[in-house]
């Protein structure tokens, strides 16, 4: 820089000129760089995990995977009493466990009473163990929570939503258990499957509700 000015310095007293001139510029660089990190640090917190049941997990799962700050929606089985269950053990309703969805999700973006709200708006929480034609304990409606504070939203969520319906919530609020992901043919199925007579018939009307009472909270709109 200082050759470009036509000056010819030593070059020890360039070197000292140099740095004098350079090092304000690269910190004032390096602290704005900080500043960014912080401010994105802030923005996006650590991510969290809810399980929810609510019928069958294609429902479940086409509902959550489409919202925005979730992460991933993945169908499994949580709350049985056997280890690593197949579908169709679970299908039995002898093991005990609730057909679910393990979601993962940024709460700085969807907090949780948000999730719950779209939870509780998008199945029929008070048939116990059942969903429309789908009967058995496999498809009760659940809330494995976990964390203290997931309990605590789980319960105000139901208090929130009782006023929405006309019998009461018999929607199970649960520490989560082990988590069995589902075989791979369960996951994305109706985005995969999207015109079989299930998916149209039962997820379908589903999402023509999230699309009408909850299009803010989408990733495509």
């Amino acid at each position: 820089m200082l050759h470009a000015l036509g000056l010819v310095i030593p070059t020890g007293i360039a070197y000292l000129l140099t740095t004098f001139i350079l090092s304000p510029i690269q910190a004032q660089n390096n602290s704005m760089n900080q500043s960014a990190q912080t401010e994105q640090q802030s923005t996006t917190g650590p991510a969290q995990t809810i399980t929810l049941g609510a019928g069958c997990f294609w429902c479940v799962e086409a509902v959550f995977e489409n919202l925005k700050g979730v992460h991933s929606a993945v169908s499994g089985y949580m709350g049985g009493s056997i280890k690593n269950p197949s579908y169709r053990e679970v299908c039995t309703g002898r093991t005990g466990h609730a057909e679910v969805v393990q979601v993962q999700y940024d709460p700085a973006i969807l907090s949780t009473a948000t999730l719950l709200e779209v939870f509780f708006a998008t199945h029929d929480p008070t048939t116990l163990n059942r969903q429309g034609a789908d009967a058995g304990t496999q498809y009760r409606s659940a809330i494995f929570f976990h964390s203290d504070a997931q309990e605590q939203e789980a319960k105000d969520a139901i208090n929130r939503a009782s006023s929405d319906w006309h019998n009461a919530i018999v929607t199970e609020v649960a520490a989560a258990s082990e988590f069995y992901k589902a075989e791979d043919y369960h996951q994305a199925y109706y985005e995969l499957n999207g015109e079989a007579p299930y998916c149209r018939a039962v997820i379908l009307p589903k999402m023509k509700k999230l699309n009408t009472g909850f299009q803010h909270l989408l990733k495509m709109q």
